[in-house]
């Protein structure tokens, strides 16, 4: 993939504008939107907030679970339901590692791009996370986990405010070929999902109080935290009513 600086930071605001095509549960303006209506759009007082209700599990990851109560559906019903709304929903083929159906299992991974970004003093950060997503099922209910132990961080250098402030003509050429790792190279090919850095949730703000990443990390708590209460009402939507809503056996 090209890693010019220009490049850089136009997927940057490519990676702003849209979710990943792999997962359609809501696009990154409308969750941005969700999350602001419900915490604020003060990330930093949003992220402390919710952090006091939070618990890392002993992983040190950010887990979710829900059950959902579905009395009268049979776990064969439910697991047909929830088969339908995993296909409809996550698009990349390789999102589903586990679909087990005696046991009653669907397991999801499934990476979500640009879920937060922040432009730093010398650098330009894009947040992306890969939730796994359990569905246990049962007769008459469902549980959902949701976990997500690292963000994925894709870093431009120097594309910070005061990074194109000090750029010049004899420091422009070093820079502008090499993504921050230097190992991805102008006109290098693979794959854009790849990240720079991974940053564990347990060792940044709001569990750490004192963050270099601060701001980068209270936005992408809260989008996190967002995004699983998403998923959760839309797993309750699917079972409940339906992905269209004429999805019964009166036909």
């Amino acid at each position: 993939m090209k890693t010019t600086r220009l490049w850089v930071l136009a997927a940057i605001l490519t990676f702003c504008g849209t979710m990943s095509v792999r997962a359609q549960i809501m696009k990154a303006a409308d969750l941005e939107k969700y999350a602001k209506s419900r915490y604020g759009d003060k990330w930093l007082d949003a992220a402390a907030n919710l952090a006091s209700g939070l618990q890392l599990d002993k992983n040190q990851s950010l887990t979710y679970q829900q059950v959902i109560q579905v009395p009268g559906k049979s776990k064969q019903q439910l697991y047909v339901a929830l088969n339908y709304w995993v296909t409809a929903t996550f698009k990349d083929k390789q999102a589903i590692t586990l679909n087990d159906k005696e046991e009653g299992v669907i397991i999801i991974s499934s990476t979500i791009d640009g879920i937060a970004d922040h432009t730093g003093t010398l650098n330009r950060y894009v947040v992306s996370i890969t939730p796994v997503i359990r569905l246990d099922i049962k007769d008459g209910r469902i549980r959902v986990t949701y976990t997500v132990q690292n963000y994925d961080i894709l870093k431009a250098e120097d594309a910070g405010w005061l990074g194109g402030l000090l750029d010049n003509s004899d420091n422009r050429q070093s820079h502008q070929n090499v993504y921050s790792d230097g190992k991805r190279m102008k006109q290098d090919k693979t794959d854009r999902r790849l990240y720079d850095e991974q940053w564990e949730i347990a060792k940044h703000y709001p569990f750490v109080p004192k963050d270099s990443q601060k701001r980068t990390c209270s936005k992408a708590l809260v989008m996190t935290h967002a995004y699983s209460n998403a998923i959760i009402d839309k797993v309750e939507e699917a079972v409940k009513n339906g992905i269209v809503g004429n999805e019964d056996d009166d036909w």
